[in-house]
């Protein structure tokens, strides 16, 4: 504390904001894309734009039944089965099954009236960035505290950030691109830190919140011995867990299940699942959309799987410690946003990014040598996983959707193929920079991701027989929707990469300006500086 309090903060936040800038920026970006994780997924499954969802109870009931028969088929030993009924976002039967710890969970998709297969991509959609983005598509338990831990320090870099800013006020509206290229970083990473700031600290301390249980579980642990299933069912967010009897058990009609509990509970019906079918104390849960509103709760009615009876119904009376975990949850993924205010969240998730790229880029720039001095060790280093990071990973999203146009529908392991292409992209562009000169490397790498992302909609366009634009079913709002914001994202990019190109430094122009001012003559013939 030598240096003053403001001073010890700055150097908080500069250290803060650089150890882990590179993974929160792939946070903000996969979160911010998160909020339209439905959109992408449709987006990323053509086919079933053809399909029309039926979501009267009638109709309803008749698909649970259909896929309780298929699963009591191909999955009789299960232990759990999930039937994802028909959704306007995803309008087929979607179920899976756990057998055992160990084994990989069974999938499939029917026609929620006939039965049959439907023929839609493998593809994870936008449930894969949105999973990337509190677990880095890496082993839940690792991926998830490494998130947590960044957003620790983010925090960090946001109240050191607020300290160290004197004139908060004046760099809400200052941006003087002109007067230097740090200067103009730096007035960019103000102002998009500043303009959201309310949303960064919402957005930062509500992540933190969903994942609480996770990082301190001493007091469930304590209070329950480890069975968090009960602390969940006395904190009113889900039905009380009922044991296996050991005793086997058939499983009455599903359809007059579905048809009660559509008249119990006025949200739409999303999912079943249905816990030890085959067993005599087996139970089926119905789960509901979350009402409007804060909350992220599901209302729920469990039956007795055997005799088809209610044997609770979940649908509000959260404790009031459940009821502000709800409401942070649903804070951090916005269920409750309609158009207008996801549209917000969108853009302010936006300048979140661009708050870190311009804060990684400041960095460097504020650390380069002086004419004739060797730059240190670490700044290369530093350079390369700005290009890698701030370009490589918008990079790899958009090599992630030209996948899902390209490979073959009937490829085996197709998801894991547009995933691959993910990160070969995100990792080539991270090795650009170490072989090519700095500002060479921005350019190259820069254009490359415009000419990616500009590909997104023309592929689309020609590889897709639903699209609109084609004459096909698809929905008109969703697809040229998604094209349009591709498109204008391709533009900013290209808008960079030609900036970049053409950029020349203030000393160069001042030089330029200064030896144009001796050259030039008056119309006297006179110079203007003896005028």
């Amino acid at each position: 504390m030598k240096n003053g309090f403001r001073q010890s903060m700055a150097w908080l936040h500069t250290w803060a904001g650089l150890v882990v800038g590179w993974v929160l920026l792939a946070v903000f970006v996969s979160g911010t894309a998160s909020y339209y994780r439905a959109d992408i997924s449709r987006w990323m499954r053509p086919e079933l734009q053809e399909v029309r969802a039926a979501t009267d109870p009638a109709s309803l009931a008749r698909a649970a039944e259909i896929g309780v028969a298929y699963l009591g088929t191909h999955a009789p030993e299960a232990r759990a089965w999930f039937i994802g009924l028909p959704r306007d976002e995803y309008p087929v039967l979607n179920l899976f099954w756990r057998t055992k710890p160990g084994i990989p969970p069974g999938h499939a998709a029917l026609d929620p009236v006939t039965g049959a297969p439907v023929p839609v991509r493998d593809t994870k959609g936008g449930d894969f960035l949105y999973r990337f983005h509190f677990e880095l598509h890496m082993q839940p338990l690792w991926g998830r505290w490494i998130v947590g831990l960044c957003a620790t320090i983010m925090l960090v870099a946001l109240v050191s950030g607020i300290v160290t800013h004197r004139r908060f006020f004046a760099d809400f509206f200052t941006f003087r691109r002109d007067k230097s290229a740090q200067r103009g970083w730096l007035d960019a990473h103000n102002v998009t830190g500043v303009l959201a700031l309310p949303f960064h600290l919402m957005i930062t301390y509500t992540g933190l919140v969903t994942l609480a249980l996770m990082y301190m579980p001493w007091g469930v642990s304590a209070a329950y011995r480890g069975d968090a299933q009960t602390f969940y069912a006395e904190s009113g967010q889900i039905t009380a867990p009922r044991p296996a009897a050991g005793r086997p058990g058939t499983l009455a009609p599903i359809g007059p299940m579905v048809a009660q509990a559509v008249a119990t509970v006025p949200e739409p019906l999303e999912r079943l699942t249905v816990l030890n079918p085959r067993d005599a104390n087996a139970t089926v849960v119905a789960v509901f959309e979350e009402p409007r509103g804060l909350s992220h709760v599901h209302p729920q009615v469990a039956f007795d799987g055997t005799t088809g009876s209610v044997v609770e119904v979940r649908q509000g009376g959260l404790r009031p410690a459940a009821k502000t975990f709800a409401t942070m949850v649903g804070l951090h993924e916005a269920h409750f946003a309609g158009t207008a205010l996801r549209a917000l969240f969108f853009l302010c998730g936006l300048m979140g990014c661009a708050m870190v790229a311009t804060g990684l880029i400041l960095w460097s720039m504020a650390r380069l040598p002086k004419p004739g001095t060797r730059p240190f060790p670490g700044l290369r280093l530093v350079q390369a996983l700005n290009i890698g990071t701030v370009v490589g990973f918008p990079a790899g999203i958009a090599a992630y959707f030209l996948a899902n146009r390209l490979l073959p529908v009937a490829l085996p392991c197709r998801a894991g193929g547009e995933i691959a292409a993910f990160f070969a992209v995100w990792s080539l562009t991270a090795l650009i920079p170490l072989v090519r000169p700095q500002r060479r490397a921005w350019i190259e790498a820069m254009a490359a991701l415009a000419f990616l992302t500009l590909a997104v909609p023309m592929v689309d366009l020609a590889a897709t027989p639903a699209h609109p634009l084609r004459g096909g079913a698809g929905e008109t709002t969703l697809f040229l929707g998604f094209d349009g914001v591709v498109l204008a994202l391709a533009g900013l990019f290209a808008f960079c990469a030609r900036r970049i190109a053409r950029y020349e430094g203030p000393r160069a122009k001042r030089r330029d300006a200064a030896d144009s001012l001796r050259a030039a003559p008056t119309r006297a013939g006179r110079h203007p500086a003896l005028t």
